[in-house]
């Protein structure tokens, strides 16, 4: 006989990192917001050849950015994240006087970021985690919840390495690039590489969740909302 008090409604762990990427995952405008001042980076140099122009058109154009959200009384964490990054950029071109040298930190940070990626998955804490921790509605009381879910770690980890792979592919791209001096190249790539690429992981991360049946071995509080987004009316 069967149990009547089980969770049937229980989705499995694909299908509640796939709820909780949604909620934690930002949207189309922040990715507008990164890419924008290397656009105009990149437009100035071309059109000028000359590192302080460049370096101030797209500063103007990330607290353009900025102000537009003040303006709206929207979320600056996107914006901010693209204000730092510019003028961390602009440090760099304006210190050595060559326009490469703004691509130089993104390079850098991606491969540091992909070290530390690869690590996570070794030491089993992948990052992804983290990101679906973020999602679940009770992380600010167990925000590490995640972490207890074998699982829900495995799956992670599995997630994880497609972020490796993105990270890894940056590096190999536009390093050789940054080597020839080829800013507009840099400033193609970067943006390619940017947003595209992470819808690109993303689409890859999905279809892995989509094949996957792992059951959950910790049940959630979000899980009947996760269940009831993929299988409307089933109740």
């Amino acid at each position: 006989m069967s149990d009547v008090t089980a969770p049937h409604h229980l989705p499995t762990v694909e299908e509640l990192i796939r709820h909780r990427l949604t909620v934690a995952l930002g949207g189309w405008r922040g990715s507008v917001e990164t890419a924008l001042p290397v656009l105009v980076f990149v437009a100035a140099w071309s059109w000028r050849h000359d590192v302080r122009t460049a370096v101030v058109a797209a500063v103007v154009a990330a607290f353009a950015l900025a102000a537009a959200r003040l303006v709206q009384r929207s979320s600056l964490q996107h914006v901010g994240g693209a204000l730092f990054a510019t003028a961390l950029a602009a440090f760099f071109a304006l210190r050595s006087g060559r326009a490469q040298d703004a691509f130089l930190p993104g390079i850098i940070g991606s491969a540091a970021w992909g070290v530390a990626t690869a690590a996570s998955n070794v030491v089993r804490w992948p990052v992804i985690g983290f990101l679906v921790g973020a999602g679940d509605p009770e992380a600010r009381e167990d925000p590490l919840r995640w972490r207890r879910d074998p699982a829900m770690v495995a799956v992670c980890q599995r997630l994880t390495w497609v972020l490796v792979a993105l990270y890894a592919v940056r590096v190999a791209i536009m390093y050789p690039l940054f080597l020839a001096g080829s800013v507009t190249w840099l400033g193609v790539t970067k943006v390619l590489l940017g947003w595209p690429a992470w819808a690109l992981a993303i689409a890859v991360m999905g279809a892995l969740l989509m094949r996957g049946q792992t059951p959950q071995s910790i049940p959630t509080e979000d899980s009947e909302v996760a269940w009831e987004e993929h299988h409307p009316g089933s109740q």
